[in-house]
């Protein structure tokens, strides 16, 4: 709708360069199929059949994916008052599952990493059905436009769909040749990177130099106040269910982060160029902003957290491997090699034994 309508418009035209969009769009694609290869390959199918026999992370995953951030987002467009261009494009960002930048960070913080990328690969599984349920929920406010109208919810599903499958051979090279997935999460982790500053790049010169003109300052206010309120929510989450410290970093993390990659391969490939305009940025200023509010995150953490991380692993992973036993009480200990003697927890001492020759 209005003036605003025809300037985002009249800023896709840039998009008009075919071999420069076509580019942009073999990027995106091949950026989302690394990543998510990347993905697979960080699962653990041991730690996935222990996660499904008691499904918090699952359900994090659900709560914070597909009910806080898609309510976060639309109450955003509506208090900023957003035009139906630019509440598409917050709503998409808002129902996209959990990113790869979760994963990461959650190392820095010392977070429970089985738990990051459980909550990442299922949120993404749970994407195929969820997310354009959420989209259709949420759009309806804005229903009697006509882009809303158009709001491609098969092809949203088509590019959720295509994600499985370099998932599933994630999963399988995982299983087979441990070693080269790590090499490959690793790899994934700097496509992310390269591939968001190739994008921040190529999008700006297509979309010509006036860009920040054709984009409203309200969306520049949710791309920053979009990820910090996640955090938030995660962390509360976390809290609720009475989690231990690292896993609430961790699950604030997971919810706050979004996949802005999927983000933005469904904008590029699902919506004419004509309508979205300058909103394909949205993805890409969410990903600058929440790369650098959870960069603030670890900062603060690395600074004034880390005694305390200490203090509320201690007990809970140390000693996992170790079993005891007790000796009963009509057992004997065979003293001729030394008496054992336990001082206080977790220290044993030996004594030797002086044997006559």
């Amino acid at each position: 709708g209005g003036p605003d309508g025809g300037s985002l418009a009249g800023g896709g035209g840039a998009f008009g360069d075919r071999s420069l969009s076509q580019g942009l769009s073999v990027l995106v694609g091949l950026a989302l199929c690394v990543t998510m290869l990347g993905l697979g390959c960080a699962v653990e199918l041991g730690q996935l059949g222990q996660q499904l026999r008691r499904p918090v992370g699952l359900l994090l995953a659900l709560l914070g994916q597909f009910v806080a951030m898609p309510l976060l987002a639309f109450l955003l467009a509506l208090i900023f008052a957003l035009d139906e261009v630019a509440a598409v494009a917050v709503l998409l960002c808002g129902c996209c599952p959990g990113g790869n930048l979760s994963n990461l960070m959650s190392v820095l913080v010392d977070g429970d990493m089985n738990l990051s990328i459980i909550m990442t690969a299922s949120s993404t599984l749970l994407a195929l059905f969820l997310m354009p349920l959420c989209l259709w929920v949420y759009s309806r406010h804005w229903i009697n436009t006509a882009l809303v109208q158009l709001l491609p919810l098969g092809a949203v599903s088509l590019t959720l769909g295509s994600t499985l499958l370099p998932i599933g051979l994630g999963v399988l090279i995982r299983y087979r040749h441990p070693r080269a997935a790590d090499l490959l999460v690793k790899i994934s982790l700097w496509s992310l990177l390269v591939t968001l500053v190739t994008l921040f790049i190529l999008t700006g010169t297509m979309l010509g130099p006036d860009l920040m003109a054709h984009i409203p300052a309200s969306v520049y206010a949710i791309a920053v106040l979009m990820p910090l309120a996640g955090y938030a929510l995660g962390y509360g989450l976390a809290t609720v269910f009475k989690m231990p410290p690292h896993c609430r970093r961790t699950v604030s993390l997971e919810t706050g982060c979004q996949n802005v990659q999927l983000c933005t391969a469904i904008l590029k490939l699902t919506f004419p160029p004509e309508l979205i305009g300058s909103m394909y940025m949205f993805p890409l200023l969410y990903a600058l902003f929440q790369s650098a509010e959870a960069g603030l995150f670890v900062l603060v953490y690395k600074m004034c957290g880390k005694d305390s991380y200490k203090q509320d692993t201690l007990g809970e992973e140390e000693d996992t491997d170790i079993s005891y036993r007790k000796l009963k009480e009509e057992e004997v200990a065979d003293t001729s090699y030394g008496t054992v003697t336990t001082e206080e927890h977790n220290s044993v001492q030996v004594e030797p034994t002086q044997t006559a020759l």
